[in-house]
């Protein structure tokens, strides 16, 4: 079932005609929120809280709260790893390919 269009939409379709280069930025906020997500859903469903999950990978209560927070996207390969492990997680990152006819850009 599609979700119906909302002004949020309408408004992100707007910029990205105006500004294409736009994209990747927003993908990017796209990941920040899906990792924050995930890491909240994963703690809340262990029944733990931010001060229990920090205890348990030895580090600090703001700093888990700063990792649930969608505009944060300076975590490690190790963070994300030790938080997984104590959320009885796997830790999967994939590279995908972009449409083939165009080089990529780094």
């Amino acid at each position: 079932m599609r979700r119906k269009k909302d002004d949020l939409d309408r408004l992100t379709e707007k910029l990205l005609k105006k500004n294409p280069s736009l994209k990747e930025e927003f993908e990017k906020a796209d990941q920040a929120w899906d990792i924050a997500f995930q890491v909240y859903d994963l703690r809340k469903k262990a029944g733990l809280t931010q001060t229990q999950l920090a205890k348990l990978i030895h580090t600090k209560q703001s700093n888990i709260a700063r990792i649930e927070s969608a505009d944060y996207t300076s975590y490690t390969w190790k963070t994300l790893e030790k938080i997984t492990k104590a959320l009885k997680a796997r830790l999967e990152i994939r590279i995908v390919p972009l449409d083939s006819s165009k080089p990529a850009h780094i």
